[in-house]
């Protein structure tokens, strides 16, 4: 397939090329004794900090799942791949069993995120178990290796406190802890945003469950996340004004099937992902600046002046590929202009060797030097999704998955979450 000319090539084809060499930013650009996927990668090429988020882990295992199915590597690679991460995991420190949010690629140290949060990260340790969880479904044969794979996924989640995070309150987790400075940081884990799968699977667990009163109470503020109001003419069911940054739509939505999902606070959490796009993008639409470059997407992304949650609420030019990319399940149409939009932007400005750039600027021409693992990660697996199905139906069959959502109340159309999933 030749990028440059994105007009002549099949949507399957760009689908199929765009995730193959976004795909590499998780095989080639891995740390080179872990196999960890670093933070962020240079576009030119330089050297990565040595730093690994846990969540880019979560989403990069994702990724090698995917690249298994579509034979862009052996199972036998990614097995060998897998196994030398879930090593270098095993040996890394946790808090109340949750990893920190950044670890050293190498040694698997903790790392400080920041000065009093140098502990537990429950919502990274969220998404590194959705990768977890995926893969032990996928590999199910009856071999020593995927055993061994199978068992440690098996210790790994089984080891998180879930119910601990909660404080011993009959309310909301709370996303940090830290040895040193205990609850300091003091952030429940509150919804609408990107952590639902955080409460799934914390329903979930046969060790460490939380209750259905954590759910409702916590995340669900007794029925306070729902919205109901129009922007733009659409109605949004949950959440912020305007719904936020578009990741919210994505992070847990990489694994857990939204799709025909419902509970007593949304009657279709599918609808409410698309209905959070289609203000997204018809906010950029009404851009002119974005508007004549045929781009849409507004979400968590480096800018010229930093990292930034960028929304419609909160504006600054940037657009980001992930965005619009890892919402083909919800706009496909649109999805597909922006992304032959922005293989043809200035002959092919934004595709580096690991996939596009993370972010860039339409107004001044700006295009950003990185490649983010949390970025990157999405626009595989939720295009997947798109094509195939394949990580929904993966996650929605894992025991822990389907005893959390009966847990919690959750119905579904689409995958079966029977009351035997109690047992």
């Amino acid at each position: 397939m030749n990028f440059n000319s994105p007009s002549s090539s099949s949507l399957e084809d760009c689908l199929e090329q765009v995730q193959a060499r976004t795909f590499r930013f998780f095989w080639d650009g891995a740390h080179p004794e872990s196999g960890l996927p670093f933070d962020k990668c240079f576009v030119s090429g330089d050297p990565s900090p040595d730093i690994v988020s846990v969540s880019g882990t979560g989403f990069g295992i994702l990724a090698i799942i995917v690249a298994t199915e579509r034979h862009w590597i052996s199972r036998a690679a990614a097995l060998e791949r897998l196994t030398t991460i879930l090593r270098h995991l095993e040996r890394s420190p946790r808090f109340h069993g949750a990893f920190a949010h950044f670890i050293d690629g190498a040694t698997g140290a903790a790392m400080h995120f920041s000065e009093k949060d140098n502990g537990g990260d429950l919502v990274e340790t969220a998404f590194l178990m959705q990768g977890l969880i995926c893969a032990r479904e996928y590999f199910q044969a009856a071999t020593d290796e995927e055993e061994k794979l199978r068992a440690c996924v098996d210790r790994l989640f089984g080891a998180v406190e879930w119910d601990w995070y909660t404080r011993g309150e009959n309310g909301a987790l709370y996303w940090h802890w830290s040895p040193d400075h205990d609850w300091i940081m003091n952030l429940p884990i509150r919804g609408w945003n990107e952590a639902l799968s955080a409460y799934v699977l914390a329903a979930g667990s046969g060790t460490h469950p939380i209750g259905p009163e954590n759910y409702h109470k916590g995340w669900a503020r007794s029925g306070e996340m729902r919205n109901g109001a129009s922007y733009l003419g659409t109605v949004l069911p949950l959440g912020e004004p305007y719904g936020g940054p578009l990741f919210i739509s994505h992070y847990s939505f990489c694994a857990l099937d939204p799709c025909g999902l419902s509970d007593r606070y949304c009657s279709d959490y599918r609808a409410q992902a698309v209905a959070h796009t289609r203000i997204n993008h018809d906010y950029c639409m009404s851009v002119p600046g974005y508007r004549k470059a045929g781009m849409w997407g507004l979400t968590a992304s480096d800018g010229p002046n930093g990292y930034g949650a960028f929304s419609p609420a909160y504006d600054k030019g940037v657009i980001a590929p992930t965005a619009a990319l890892s919402s083909f399940a919800f706009l496909p149409s649109e999805a597909e202009s922006a992304l032959r939009a922005m293989l043809a932007y200035e002959d092919g400005k934004l595709l580096g060797r690991f996939g596009f750039a993370d972010s860039f600027v339409p107004k001044t021409g700006w295009v950003a030097g990185t490649y983010l693992a949390i970025d990157q990660g999405p626009i595989i697996a939720m295009i997947e999704n798109f094509r195939s199905g394949l990580l929904w139906r993966l996650f929605m069959k894992a025991p822990e998955v389907r005893r959390g959502l009966a847990r919690l109340g959750f119905a579904s159309t689409t995958h079966s979450i029977a009351p035997d999933a109690l047992v």
